[in-house]
């Protein structure tokens, strides 16, 4: 079976290449995040959600930054595996859409309020928006980027070429492992500032 491919992926470099094939991923896991927040859930479904995700933020600044971390990674880890890493992405962000939605439900469901949630001047909203908006373009560059070498890794062994692509695997591992590092960090500075 041979497909036509669009004239800039023919003239495109490999590494031009691989960086079309992130942004593609890029692009389809945020589609794919928003989907899942349409999954009907129920407001007690939605606040037992919420509730875990709350429970799992009491700790120390460097306990939650060290867990969020190798809980991120190891999610990103698997998926660099071939073709199933790349599915397993797409169910990860669908489920992160889930508990979005969860969220969305019970911030506004009627006589909601938060004894955690103050009261924002217009500049802390916008370093809020600022830092939750970093947190989620670091991560989701980083699982796209586990998603399209899932694709990469697995052509290059139906190429016999698989050994060269493990250098890439692991200079691409190493730049995800930095990236989720950072991410942990500012996800750290903002679930304890409060936002």
């Amino acid at each position: 079976m041979n497909l036509d491919y669009p004239s800039f992926w023919k003239t495109a470099s490999s590494k031009r290449k691989r960086i079309y094939l992130v942004i593609l991923f890029f692009v389809v896991a945020i589609l794919v995040t928003i989907a899942g927040t349409f999954v009907p859930l129920s407001q007690s479904e939605s606040q037992q959600l919420v509730n875990g995700v709350q429970s799992e933020t009491n700790q120390t600044s460097v306990a939650l930054a060290v867990n969020i971390f190798s809980h991120n990674f190891e999610i990103c880890l698997t998926m660099f595996i071939p073709i199933f890493g790349a599915v397993f992405g797409l169910f990860v962000m669908f489920s992160t859409g889930i508990a979005l939605g969860a969220e969305i439900r019970v911030e506004t469901a009627p006589g909601y309020q938060s004894a955690t949630t103050p009261a924002f001047s217009a500049q802390t909203a916008i370093l809020a928006l600022v830092a939750i908006g970093a947190v989620f373009a670091l991560e989701y560059v980083s699982y796209s980027t586990g998603m399209s070498e899932s694709l990469w890794l697995f052509r290059r062994i139906q190429q016999r070429r698989w050994r060269h692509e493990i250098k890439n695997l692991l200079i691409l591992i190493g730049i995800v492992a930095a990236i989720l590092a950072i991410s942990a960090v500012i996800e750290t500075l903002t679930i304890k500032a409060g936002f």
